[in-house]
C-alpha cells in the first residue's frame, strides 16, 4: 500500500497552515501542534527538516516561529514528501537494485511502472497553493482522478 508517513503528512499540513496566513507573521511549532493535534516533538523535527531543505525560515524571539521560505505555488507535494521520507517507491522494481527473481517473466512490471510514474507526475503537479484552494479549481486533485488509466478515489 502506498501511504504517506505521518511526518510527510505533518509537513504538508504545516506548509498549508503557513500558506493560508502569509500576512499574520510566523507561526510557532506549539501553535501548529495545538491547532492540528500533532505531537509537538515530532512536529518540531519535521519543521527543522523543512528549514534545512529550504521550505521554511525559522525566526527566533518573542514573535518568532516559522514562515514559508518560498512561494507556496512553487512548492510541490512531491518535493516535500521526498524531502521528509526519501524516494517514493511503489515496488522494489523501481529501486536502484530493481531486479528480482521474477524480473524476466514479470507481466506487471511495465503497467506498474506506468502507475508509479503517474503517481509521481500527479504529486509533482500539486503545489502547496493547490492544497489551500478548497474550491475544486483546476490543478487540485478532485475526489476522483485518473492516474495512468486507473481511477483513484480520494477520501
Amino acid at each position: 500500500m502506498l501511504k504517506l508517513t505521518k511526518k510527510a503528512d505533518y509537513g504538508l499540513i504545516s506548509l498549508k497552515h503557513l500558506a493560508l496566513r502569509p500576512d499574520r507573521g510566523a507561526s510557532s511549532a506549539k501553535e501548529m501542534s495545538e491547532a492540528y493535534r500533532i505531537p509537538l516533538p515530532i512536529l518540531a523535527k519535521v519543521l527543522q527538516r523543512m528549514v534545512k531543505e529550504g521550505f521554511l525560515l525559522s525566526e527566533q524571539g518573542t514573535n518568532g516561529g516559522y514562515r514559508l521560505a518560498r512561494d507556496p505555488a512553487t512548492i510541490t507535494t512531491l518535493e516535500v514528501i521526498r524531502a521528509i521520507d526519501g524516494p517514493i517507491i511503489l515496488t522494489s522494481c523501481f529501486t536502484d537494485h530493481g531486479d528480482c527473481d521474477l524480473s524476466e517473466n514479470c507481466t506487471v512490471r511495465e503497467p506498474l511502472r506506468k502507475v508509479h510514474e503517474g503517481i509521481l507526475r500527479l504529486l509533482d503537479s500539486i503545489t502547496i497553493s493547490d492544497l489551500t484552494d478548497e474550491t475544486g479549481t483546476p490543478g487540485v486533485l478532485p475526489p476522483q482522478a485518473e492516474i495512468a488509466g486507473l481511477t483513484v478515489l480520494r477520501s
